[in-house]
């Protein structure tokens, strides 16, 4: 099984995920994201994963995305990806990703990855 974390350390649920990912014994690739985040494209395979818009897979509730208002496109999926690519903090955290099976889930709440196992 090959799945892939988007994590960020900082964030409690996100090591929760991770945890439950470990404690079913997956030893997943961790990804931090805001370290690298994922390019335009990524972006956009990751919410076709996840089954949703790339627009609702933000925190909207960040000071990055309230600060830029009105100049975020969310009605253009791929300057959305290059914005979110630009702004990780942006981007919804935990995200999990099967990459055998083509599926993703968001881990708010964590047990949302047993989806995946």
């Amino acid at each position: 099984m090959s799945i892939t974390i988007y994590h960020n350390p900082r964030c409690s649920k996100s090591r929760k995920t991770l945890e439950l990912l470990e404690s079913n014994g997956i030893s997943p690739t961790i990804v931090e994201y805001l370290q690298s985040p994922p390019d335009a494209e990524g972006l956009q395979r990751i919410a076709g994963l996840v089954g949703r818009p790339l627009a609702d897979l933000l925190r909207r509730g960040e000071d990055v995305f309230r600060d830029a208002g009105d100049s975020v496109p969310l009605k253009d999926e791929a300057m959305l990806a290059a914005w979110v690519h630009d702004h990780p903090k942006a981007l919804e955290r935990p995200i999990v990703v099967d990459e055998d099976n083509n599926r993703g889930v968001v881990g708010r709440p964590p047990e949302n990855v047993l989806e995946l196992i």
